[in-house]
């Protein structure tokens, strides 16, 4: 049977303008689907996306939840389109309170949301529980960006004792898209109430752009360069937990070179 991946990120063109990883997570899926591996794709549904243009309906059945971060309900909408040259479909994660701003994480002055705490919990909520309502178990997740940090602890914690991703293995590929504020002070708080693990989520004492990054690498399976030159702190983390992990590859080479090490985390 066809291996399944996963993959979620920040941002994808055409939704979203074109940057390294927006070109990678538009390409990748199409090449490793070309390659025979089935493929998923999810990003938000930032308020700045053109529905019409890019033709985005919803799909009823997989909306209607209601998701519940730091005590408060926010209903999970859930939007797909097609990207018909590459006979691939992008699911959105969409909600009210979090994506309907005409802003991706910072607003018209470059100021950093104060939610994008909130907004990445919900994120990675919505992705697996619609993963789950399409009953798709992915063998391998790669996650794309700093917004997607918390997928790997949630699914190795919050969704461990669910079968359809007890044996998946997690890829987190890291790009140079750091942000100088800190997130939510009560980030940590909030995760410990949704019964992630209080001494794991220590390292989100000081909730930098850093430490945010190093939480998905100790959840990981596998870590990527996305781009050539990355955080040195966070590079340092990578070398120190000995997380499997593949350096940097151009435009040229990185199709063949991800889809060898998929093949090789998935034994």
């Amino acid at each position: 049977m066809a291996k399944r991946i996963l993959y979620i990120s920040q941002e994808i063109t055409p939704y979203l303008p074109e940057s390294e990883m927006s070109i990678i997570a538009r390409n990748l899926p199409q090449g490793i689907q070309e390659r025979g591996k089935e493929i998923r794709t999810f990003m938000p549904r930032f308020g700045c996306i053109n529905e019409r243009r890019n033709q985005l309906h919803e799909v009823i059945r997989l909306s209607g939840m209601n998701l519940i971060i730091d005590d408060n309900d926010h209903p999970l909408i859930i939007k797909v389109a097609s990207i018909q040259a590459a006979r691939m479909q992008v699911y959105f994660i969409d909600n009210e309170d979090f994506f309907h701003r005409k802003a991706t994480l910072q607003d018209d002055d470059d100021k950093f949301f104060e939610d994008n705490d909130e907004r990445s919990m919900f994120f990675t909520r919505g992705v697996v529980e619609t993963v789950k309502k399409l009953q798709w178990a992915p063998d391998l997740i790669h996650c794309h960006g700093w917004f997607t940090s918390l997928i790997p602890i949630y699914i190795k914690q919050y969704y461990q004792d669910d079968p359809l991703f007890q044996d998946a293995k997690l890829v987190t590929s890291v790009y140079d898209t750091e942000f100088d504020n800190p997130l939510n002070s009560r980030l940590k708080e909030k995760l410990a109430s949704d019964g992630l693990n209080a001494s794991d989520l220590e390292i989100l004492t000081n909730p930098s752009y850093e430490n945010f990054v190093k939480l998905a690498i100790n959840f990981s399976d596998a870590v990527i360069n996305g781009s050539k030159e990355i955080n040195a702190e966070v590079e340092k983390h990578i070398k120190a937990t000995g997380t499997p992990h593949l350096g940097y590859h151009d435009e040229e080479t990185y199709m063949d070179a991800y889809n060898e090490f998929y093949d090789k985390i998935l034994g």
